[in-house]
């Protein structure tokens, strides 16, 4: 929905979901329920920064991420494909979101999953994964990316042994053409077209890359800022060309060690760093000031967004907009629980963007 003056939207309508075309899709069921999240205004960090700064609130979805969208997508074109029927198995390996919204929309289409997951994966995770009817098999963080015990090599194995339709969110072309196909027409339509700045994380890649495409189609100058934890191979491979030395990060949802079929690179203007102290940090001020319940990945891309802000010349207010994937709930035992983070060794104090 577009505001009086039509330059942004605080919110999508609400009339957008449950529509008698969303429900003759997917019945009166959940799945009518994905997409169409809000976009609202980030209060306290437009003022501080400068800017009018626009968040996605993905963790409205259903599942309580912005996995939805990729779940309900290439389940649906692969059943078109006939690659997979009622009953089939599902298997991928997942830092858990995506894990949580496949089996969700598996468990609707009457799907049996499994999925592989790291050994950070937080145990909120793990159990909603299992609850969703899904089997999960945790794999070693510490190990090289070809490793057999890794959680990706593990999902490939698993899915070769037990005849399963391997889902490959991390290269599979479906994931781009999910966000091309929803969250960037959505983000155009609640913006009247008045966007200047898009940022979001790298995980897949599926998300910024089919955002941005659209984004970039609709106006070419559209910056496009792409958010990659400290220790993920990314911010190296844009501005280098080459694999840096993977190191462990404790933020989830974003970062790989190694490239991502999903992730183009073409529709990427900047790569900024955030490492896992000021992704926690600015997660937690999302919660504290603005009233935001959300994951670390969301304090990440806030954290790059004001760090790109910052950089830029006074005087000029740009709307950008950034995506917030997940909900904080999958968290409570880490990030937002203070002994947690002292156990950790991160510092409660500092907490801004």
């Amino acid at each position: 929905m577009v505001t009086g003056d039509g330059v942004v939207s605080d919110r999508c309508d609400p009339s957008d979901r449950g529509t008698p075309a969303a429900v003759a899709a997917h019945g009166s069921g959940v799945l009518a329920l994905i997409g169409n999240t809000p976009l609202i205004t980030l209060v306290h960090v437009s003022n501080e920064l400068g800017h009018n700064v626009l968040a996605k609130l993905e963790h409205l979805n259903p599942s309580g991420s912005v996995k939805d969208r990729i779940a309900l997508y290439v389940i649906e074109q692969t059943e078109k494909q006939g690659l997979i029927h009622r009953g089939d198995l599902i298997v991928d390996n997942s830092s858990g979101n995506t894990a949580i919204s496949v089996a969700m929309v598996a468990s609707v289409k009457g799907y049996r999953t499994l999925f592989t997951v790291p050994d950070k994966t937080s145990q909120e995770k793990v159990d909603l994964i299992k609850a969703l009817g899904s089997e999960v098999v945790v794999c070693p963080t510490d190990v090289p990316h070809e490793h057999p015990d890794g959680y990706y090599q593990a999902a490939r194995r698993i899915a070769r042994e037990r005849g399963a339709y391997l889902f490959d969110q991390y290269n599979n072309p479906l994931n781009i053409e999910s966000h091309y196909a929803t969250t960037g027409p959505e983000i155009w339509g609640q913006t009247a077209g008045k966007v200047d700045v898009f940022v979001a994380g790298i995980g897949t890649g599926g998300t910024l890359s089919g955002t941005a495409r659209y984004l970039k189609e609709r106006n070419p100058s559209i910056r496009i800022i792409a958010v990659d934890p400290v220790g993920s191979v990314f911010h190296s491979l844009f501005y280098f060309n080459k694999l840096s030395e993977s190191g462990r990060y404790q933020v989830e949802g974003i970062g790989s060690d190694t490239p991502c079929g999903a992730l183009d690179m073409s529709v990427i203007d900047e790569v900024i760093q955030v490492d896992d102290h000021e992704a926690f940090a600015s997660a937690r001020r999302l919660v504290r000031d603005e009233g935001l319940l959300v994951g670390g990945s969301s304090g990440s891309a806030v954290a790059g967004l004001a760090t790109w802000a910052r950089r830029q010349p006074k005087g000029n207010a740009l709307n950008i907009v950034t995506i917030l994937p997940d909900s904080g709930m999958r968290y409570l035992s880490k990030f937002l629980n203070d002994s947690w983070m002292r156990e950790a060794g991160f510092s409660l104090s500092g907490q801004s963007c």
